[in-house]
């Protein structure tokens, strides 16, 4: 028997059933974890159930069970209205069908476009139906036509009285004397009906007399245009009348139009809503039942072709949809939907199955982390119904779907972006967090050749790089230094003279003018590479790294499927102003947190620095992609495609130098999103493709959510700008203008805070800051979103950035120079402000729509004050900063450990 199978039997016979000393554990440590991500699921699942039926609670308003005393009758079928195409004699006919079972009386509004065929379709199709006739005033030459065409068809025996006009003096049409003038002038004609006109009930007390040249005072009475709400709407409406009624004793007061919208927006306090018009109608109708009121209900049928002139509430005004079916029942208890529970089931497992497959991946993931991917997940679909549900309940054209699709698909997207960066949350603060790999003891140590690209570098900075390299601690290396396209000699032949000095071990590449960029130098490089050197790293010309970086490093390559390793970019001048210090901590995040989830997967990014590749992998990947701005992540990507392992090591083994202003930073990181976007496009379908085995689930998931928020910063750059030509919309045509639903505002917001408290979440569980240091972390990262959107949206049109190199030691600019780098997020965030300023002064905040929508607009509005924030701290008169205190990552490492994180 050979020992390891003595072994294998030694291990089955210590862990068999019946040894008392090592009983087998009931449930292991990931069925337990599992078994609570069920739990989970199922307690939010319970909870978001509960929230729907709160929402969809039926509610009982006083039943009605006799007939209506008359509907407004307006019979325009789907895509028909007063402007364009009118209904026919049959779908005129069919709606009279239609209302005559609900009411004995309707009331018309024009005469036009064979409308003055009602009388008689309505004795023919609803015998018994009695038609107040209307007549359209507009003060136009049309007016004589209208008239005479109401005098023909007046002669209808159940034609009952005739409206002469609808609002015309509140429209500013016709004044109250023109319109009194026609009264009279259609009386001599000698119709034979009573005659009156409808006006809002304000119209009539303010011109009593216009109730002298009819016979019927006509009021509307509609209190959500008041903007009450609809607990006081049915005080409202009959304190109204009886007001009207007061002013004008023994004249008949008939309410030509009392309602309420069961959509729209909000106008104050009032809202629509299936329940708020069920509510007042059917209180009304009681109401109207018993004070014997002349009534007619706004109306028959939703008209959606007047929301473009007057509103979307406009539409949806009828007891019936625009289909013909009834909204909800005169009897028995309401439902704003009715078919609550299938949504409450379908938005469960949706969100179960969105959050549970990420969720399975990390058993391991603490309760907290879970409730709180299970309540994002669950949240967004949420979101998603309500926006459907919306949908439906709308009367959309072609051009209004695709709109709304479109903005539908962006919601997706967004609050997509929410449950990826959830997830990083769930997973970096609220699970175990595994330690860097330890090399194998006593692994040989490969020849190593580094390679310096140099491009118009202080020679004084190059210097201190060089003269680190050559304090290596390694028995067997080579350093390249190549320079491109630097054309003043001053720079590189003091960095030539060094090398000579240094030994033969440095040697110096003149390439000139040359194609590429760092790619290309790189490139270059690896040609002129010792063919015995096996292992190839690169730093960048200002770092000065660790004696041991090499030594501590190169062991792990006696695995022969490590491609490469990487080490954090850390920096040494932190502590140098207070613009360093921000910067040295947004740049820490991504490094003492975001790589090492990304390591446990095998998917970091590697970077041109502080990185040790394995020569073969590099020369079989085809070397450095002189296409991409981004060289260093794409190689990495290829690598990991071509099967190779990436170690990462959250060790400090080198510092360099960070960009001295506000611009250059910027600079810096656009060109870290355009290449991002660059990588995206050519690598899409490994890593879109799941049928595609070159990446694993895990890689794929971190690469494309990883640059996703970068894609995130484009749509909130877009989402600004829109909103800045819709709140044009607002101010300057606040009538046609509405806002959008707040179930497109919410994930906007949504994002935003979810974004800020993770990461506040993160930084307190990995990086080893104090509050202020967060805070700052915080502000440099608000301060790129607007630069790094435009940027990311200008390279997915096509726009290609050129590469530019970040410039260190650049003296600080003065402040107004500063202020100027910022200009463009400075602009749009002033365009922000003043759009909230400007609807709060047309709009109002009185109610949830319009504070809402300010208050996007003024937290669409921080990134770009942020960025001016952070171009002035860049140039304001340099002090020094207190020094960065960061524990070394080993003593940070030794932290996690003892704290049970590890």
């Amino acid at each position: 028997m050979s020992a390891r199978a003595a072994g294998a039997r030694r291990h089955r016979a210590r862990s068999s059933p019946g040894d008392a000393r090592s009983p087998r554990p009931i449930m292991t440590a990931r069925a337990r974890g599992q078994l609570a991500t069920l739990l989970v699921l199922a307690l939010v699942g319970a909870i978001q159930g509960l929230a729907w039926w709160g929402w969809n609670r039926p509610v009982a308003p006083p039943d009605w069970h006799g007939p209506v005393g008359g509907l407004a009758f307006a019979p325009y079928q789907r895509g028909q209205g007063a402007e364009g195409q009118w209904p026919s004699a049959e779908e005129i006919a069919g709606d009279l069908r239609r209302v005559a079972p609900l009411t004995r009386r309707i009331r018309t509004y024009t005469v036009g476009g064979g409308f003055d065929r009602i009388p008689g379709l309505a004795a023919e199709a609803a015998p018994g139906l009695r038609v107040t006739l209307g007549a359209w005033l507009d003060g136009g030459p049309g007016d004589a036509a209208e008239l005479a065409r109401l005098t023909a068809a007046s002669a209808a025996p159940n034609v009952d009285l005739l409206m002469v006009g609808n609002e015309t003096v509140l429209r500013g049409d016709l004044t109250p004397a023109a319109l009194i003038a026609r009264l009279r002038t259609l009386r001599a004609a000698g119709p034979g009906r009573p005659l009156s006109t409808a006006e809002p009930w304000h119209v009539w007390l303010a011109h009593p007399d216009l109730a002298a040249a009819v016979d019927v005072v006509t009021i509307h009475l509609l209190p959500y245009w008041e903007g009450l709400p609809v607990e006081a709407a049915l005080r409202f409406t009959l304190e109204k009348y009886r007001a009207v009624a007061a002013r004008f004793p023994g004249k008949p007061i008939l309410i030509g139009e009392v309602g309420w919208p069961s959509a729209g927006r909000d106008i104050g306090a009032a809202r629509g809503s299936r329940l708020n018009q069920a509510g007042f109608v059917r209180g009304f109708l009681a109401a109207a039942g018993a004070g014997g009121l002349n009534y007619f209900l706004m109306e028959a049928f939703d008209q959606p072709w007047k929301v473009s002139f007057e509103g979307r509430a406009a539409g949806h005004w009828g007891l019936l949809d625009l289909d013909r079916q009834p909204k909800w029942p005169l009897a028995g208890p309401v439902q704003e939907v009715p078919d609550w529970p299938l949504w409450a089931l379908g938005t469960g497992l949706a969100s179960a199955l969105l959050s549970g497959p990420l969720l399975a991946r990390r058993p391991d993931i603490r309760l907290p982390g879970k409730l709180v991917l299970v309540g994002l997940a669950q949240g967004m679909v949420a979101g998603m119904a309500g926006v459907t549900l919306a949908m439906a309940g709308s009367y959309l054209d072609g051009l209004a779907a695709a709109v709304w699709l479109l903005l539908l698909l962006g919601q997706g997207l967004l609050l997509g972006l929410l449950l990826a960066e959830g997830f990083e949350l769930a997973e970096t603060v609220w699970a175990p967090l595994a330690p860097p790999p330890m090399p194998p003891a006593r692994a040989p140590l490969p020849r190593l050749s580094i390679h310096l690209a140099i491009c118009n570098e202080p020679p004084a900075l190059v210097r201190q790089t060089l003269e680190a390299l050559a304090a290596l601690d390694y028995p067997e290396f080579e350093v390249l230094v190549v320079e491109n396209n630097t054309a003043d000699p001053a720079l590189w032949q003091p960095v030539e003279r060094l090398c000579a000095r240094l030994g033969p071990r440095f040697r110096f590449l003149r390439l000139g003018p040359w194609p590429g960029f760092k790619a290309g130098a790189l490139n270059a490089a690896l040609r002129a590479t010792a063919p015995e050197a096996e292992l190839v790293g690169v730093i960048d010309a200002d770092y000065v790294v660790a004696p041991d970086w090499a030594r501590r490093m190169a062991p792990y390559f006696a695995d022969p499927a490590i491609g490469f390793t990487q080490n954090p970019q850390d920096y040494r001048d932190g502590g140098e102003n207070v613009f360093k210090r921000l910067l040295f901590w947004d740049y820490a995040g991504f490094f003492q947190a975001g790589m090492v989830t990304r390591a446990a997967r095998n998917a970091i990014i590697q970077h041109g620095t502080m990185v040790l590749i394995r020569r073969s992998a590099l020369e079989e990947a085809g070397g450095w992609a002189e296409w991409c701005i981004c060289e260093d992540a794409e190689l990495g990507l290829r690598l990991l495609r071509g099967g190779w392992r990436g170690i990462y090591v959250p060790e400090s083994l080198g510092r360099g130098l960070m960009p001295d202003d506000f611009a250059a930073w910027c600079r810096q990181r656009q060109r870290w999103a355009h290449g991002a976007v660059q990588i995206l496009r050519r690598h899409a379908g490994a890593l879109a493709n799941p049928r595609r085995s070159e990446l694993t689930r895990g890689q794929r998931w971190h690469f494309a959510t990883g640059w996703a928020a970068w894609l995130g910063d484009a749509m909130g750059f877009a989402m600004a700008l829109l909103a800045l030509a819709w709140s044009a919309g607002l101010i300057l045509a606040p009538v046609r203008t509405e806002f959008p639903i707040l179930l497109f505002l919410l994930p906007a917001l949504g994002l935003f805070l979810v974004r800020l408290a993770r990461v506040w979440a993160i930084y307190a569980a990995r990086v080893p800051c104090g509050w202020s240091d967060r805070l700052g972390a915080m502000l440099a990262g608000l301060a790129l979103a607007h630069g790094t959107g435009r940027t990311v949206l200008l390279a997915l049109l096509g726009r290609r950035l050129p590469f530019r190199r970040t410039p260190k030691l650049v003296r600080a600019p003065a402040l107004l120079a500063g202020l100027g780098m910022a200009w463009p997020e400075a602009a749009l965030a002033l365009g922000l402000g003043t759009a909230a300023l400007g609807v709060a002064l047309v709009h109002g905040l009185g109610t949830a729509e319009a504070r809402l929508w300010c208050l996007l607009l003024l937290v669409q509005s921080l990134p770009g004050w942020a960025a001016v924030a952070m171009s002035l701290i860049a140039a304001w008169p340099a002090r020094q900063a207190r020094p960065s205190v960061r524990p070394s990552a080993l003593r940070w490492w030794r932290r996690v450990r003892s704290s049970g994180d590890a």
